[in-house]
């Protein structure tokens, strides 16, 4: 995969409590070349989404301590994470779920594994509002 250029870089915030997933996807944006960080859990989450004040939240919705919805209603309200984008990334792509992320504030609902082309053309096209 290219690395995008500096300007288009993107700051992202991956939270996952898999490890592994987290890790893997953070491995991978930073081989495109943007700026990832990772946290493990809604408390870690808020408090790194504080500090960096990310492009892109790709948010698993099943946290061991809040759900990943309630997460990203708290997100929102964060002046300064408004314009941030937030993608729920799980393994469950039910209607019901999907219409529950959305209602959240998420931008979209991912499924689980994210496809890698899709991840690299989202952050390189996505602009930030």
């Amino acid at each position: 995969m290219p690395a995008v250029p500096p300007a288009h870089a993107r700051r992202i915030l991956v939270v996952d409590d898999n490890l592994d997933v987290a890790q893997i996807m953070v491995a991978l944006m930073r081989d495109m070349g943007h700026a990832v960080e990772y946290a493990i859990n809604a408390r870690a989450a808020l408090i790194e989404a504080r500090r960096l004040i990310p492009d892109f939240i790709f948010l698993d919705l099943n946290l061991p301590d809040m759900d990943g919805c309630e997460l990203a209603r708290q997100l929102k309200l964060e002046p300064a994470l408004r314009a941030t984008r937030i993608f729920a990334v799980t393994g469950s792509g039910s209607d019901e779920d999907r219409q529950r992320s959305l209602e959240a504030g998420c931008d979209d609902h991912l499924l689980k594994p994210v496809d890698p082309a899709f991840l690299e053309s989202l952050l390189g096209t996505a602009r930030r509002f």
